[in-house]
C-alpha cells in the first residue's frame, strides 16, 4: 500500500499499563489543536494483563483511513523492546523510531515457554534500514520527575520533537487529557522528553 501523501503516520506500541492511550489522546489533541484532520485507532488484547497495545495515530490536511499499513508508518514510539521489535516492519523506509529501553516479560517468557530476545536495539536498528533509532531510558527520566506513570509522557514529548506542532500547543493539549492532580508532574516529563538530546528533525 502506498502511503498517503502529507499524512504523518505514528504507532505506539507497548503493554498494558504503560499509558499508551492517554499518549495517543494528547497527541490526537495537539493535532486538531493545529487545525489538522486526525484518525485516532487502538488494537489491544489482554491490556490489563501486560497484553499488547498498539495506538495509530494519522494526522494531515485530509486522512481517509485511520490504520496505518505495514511499509507507511513515520515515526515508530515503542514504550518497550519486544514491542518495537514486533511492529518496526510498519516502518517505512527512511521512517523514525522511538525505542525505550524497558523490558516487559510477556506471558510465555514468564511461563518458561520463550526466551526474550537478546540485542533487542541492535536488530531494530538493522531492520529500519536508512532510519533512525532513539533509544532511551524513560523509565528512569519518569523516575526522577515524580512518578514511573510519566513513562508515556517522556516518549510523548521526544516523539513532539519530530511533528509540526509547537511545543506550546503540545502543553495545552496535555493541560486538557491529563488529570489535574498529575498535570504538574506530566508537564515536567513531556519537556524532559521534548528536551532529550537526539536529531530534531522533521521529515
Amino acid at each position: 500500500m502506498v502511503a498517503q501523501e502529507n499524512v504523518y503516520n505514528i504507532i505506539l506500541a507497548g503493554v498494558g499499563g504503560q499509558g499508551i492511550l492517554f499518549a495517543a489522546r494528547v497527541l490526537g489533541t495537539a493535532a486538531l489543536k493545529k487545525g489538522f484532520d486526525v484518525k485516532v485507532s487502538e488494537v489491544h488484547g489482554m491490556a490489563q494483563r501486560g497484553g499488547s497495545v498498539v495506538s495509530y495515530v494519522r494526522f494531515g490536511r485530509q486522512v481517509f483511513a485511520p490504520v496505518v499499513e505495514k511499509g507507511c508508518c513515520d515515526l515508530l514510539v515503542a514504550f518497550e523492546e519486544l514491542e518495537g521489535l514486533r511492529w518496526v516492519d510498519h516502518l517505512r523506509a527512511g521512517g523514525r523510531v522511538i525505542l525505550n529501553r524497558q523490558r516487559i516479560d510477556p506471558m510465555p517468557v514468564i511461563s518458561g515457554k520463550a526466551e526474550y530476545p537478546e540485542e533487542i536495539p541492535e536488530i531494530i536498528r538493522l531492520q529500519a534500514g536508512s532510519g533512525e533509532l532513539v533509544d532511551l531510558n524513560a523509565l528512569a527520566i519518569a523516575e526522577e520527575c515524580g512518578s514511573l506513570r510519566t513513562v508515556n509522557t517522556v516518549l510523548l514529548g521526544l516523539a513532539a520533537r519530530f511533528l509540526p506542532v509547537e511545543e506550546e500547543v503540545w502543553l495545552e493539549a496535555l493541560a486538557e487529557v491529563a488529570p489535574a492532580r498529575m498535570l504538574e508532574m506530566n508537564r515536567q516529563a513531556f519537556l524532559r522528553g521534548y528536551r532529550y538530546p537526539a536529531p530534531a528533525s522533521q521529515w
